[in-house]
């Protein structure tokens, strides 16, 4: 820790120029070659060792409390970070998303002093991996729809249903599950409850992974028939899982959004320096591309503008991160859309996805692809215009 940049946290510009001189010596070599090469296998492995380098500085759950293995590193500093890493080609990190942001942020707020024991110091000192087991099939961006029963039998719950869309389910060792526990609960949100379940030790759990078009399997499908977990493993109160649930999805909210919009921005000026004596030449095709740039602007303010409602309020935000997202999804789509159209052929050819590069890795073909998850991820954008019109401009229900 003596080395850590950590030390230089108090001091912003300190900071950044230690985090600008050990980036560079500490990110896995060749990391995209090693993806490229092994496949899953190299992807797994680039991603422990990245964890592992960031995790032995202590920057891995910097953002957590002091008191938890953190050192409660404030919001401006986590924007520094951040930024450096992009400045730096660092890996992006989604293994550990959930268990870094998610998990800690339900338990820190809801979980037992067991609980909180056994799973942070899992994930920070082990790198274990979660996902989410919120999603099912008819009950997506309406969640609260869901139907994975969890129904009390003595000192266990007894779970059956599905789920889908769970990101790193393929991966992961513990799943962070939403299921009913009260079919006749007045309000659908009522009947919910929060639990942990061990996925690879818990028998009756199927994991099956979703293969996307771009040949990752970043989700999965997850299957429960009569899968036994003790009532240890519930989080807070039986029945207040809806609630609890806010906790989670709240956790990361604008650092996700804030750090691909910046990688965006870098990769336009990558591709500006790439064309520059190619299809830039063309008058075209550079005003096609220069009306790419007010825009790719505005998302990285509005993510910036996010970032401060959220150090001043952390449940606030909500408008801003509303057109943050109908604002980036169609422009990610277009951009890498463009871009591998100015490619040729060549661009078009699909190769081994570099599945933590980002939407904007440099495969053309892949981040087209790719992109196009974005229309459905948080909210599909239909029900978000039904949101900006219901609960921001106050419009009738049609």
């Amino acid at each position: 820790m003596s080395t850590s940049p950590l030390a230089h946290a108090h001091d912003m510009d300190a900071f950044r120029a230690a985090l600008r001189d050990w980036f560079p010596r500490v990110i896995p070599a060749n990391w995209r070659d090693t993806i490229r090469m092994q496949g899953e296998s190299g992807y797994a492995q680039v991603q422990a060792d990245w964890y592992r380098a960031l995790a032995d500085a202590g920057l891995a759950t910097a953002h957590w409390p002091a008191g938890w293995g953190g050192a409660d590193l404030p919001l401006a500093a986590q924007i520094v970070y951040y930024e450096e890493m992009i400045r730096a080609d660092a890996p992006l990190l989604p293994l550990h998303q959930i268990s870094l942001y998610h998990m800690p942020a339900t338990l820190f707020a809801h979980g037992t002093a067991a609980q909180r024991a056994r799973y942070l110091d899992g994930a920070r000192l082990h790198g274990d991996i979660w996902c989410q087991g919120f999603s099912e099939p008819g009950a997506g961006s309406d969640l609260a729809s869901l139907r994975t029963s969890a129904v009390r039998d003595d000192d266990h719950y007894v779970l059956n249903g599905q789920k889908t869309w769970s990101t790193n389910g393929a991966y992961a060792r513990y799943c962070l599950l939403l299921a009913r526990t009260d079919t006749q609960a007045p309000r659908k949100q009522a009947g919910i409850s929060c639990f942990v379940v061990d996925l690879k030790e818990t028998p009756g759990v199927t994991v099956r992974p979703i293969r996307q078009i771009t040949g990752e399997a970043d989700f999965a499908e997850i299957f429960f028939d009569d899968a036994r977990i003790r009532c240890e493993n519930l989080i807070g109160a039986e029945n207040d899982g809806w609630q609890i649930a806010q906790s989670t999805l709240t956790s990361e909210r604008g650092l996700l959004i804030f750090e691909h919009t910046e990688r965006l921005a870098a990769a336009y000026w990558r591709d500006a320096k790439a064309g520059k004596d190619k299809w830039l030449r063309d008058p075209a095709h550079a005003r096609e591309f220069a009306c790419f740039f007010p825009r790719v602007r505005s998302v990285q303010l509005m993510a910036r503008a996010l970032l401060e409602e959220l150090a001043k309020d952390p449940h606030g935000g909500f408008e801003t991160a509303t057109f943050l997202k109908l604002a980036w999804a169609p422009l990610l789509q277009e951009y890498t859309g463009f871009v591998a159209r100015m490619g040729g052929l060549e661009a078009q050819q699909m190769r081994e996805p570099l599945r933590c590069g980002g939407h904007t890795s440099g495969d053309a073909m892949t981040d087209c692809l790719a992109s196009y998850g974005w229309t459905v991820a948080g909210g599909s954008n239909e029900i978000m215009r039904n949101i900006v019109a219901e609960r921001i401009l106050g419009l009738p229900k049609g």
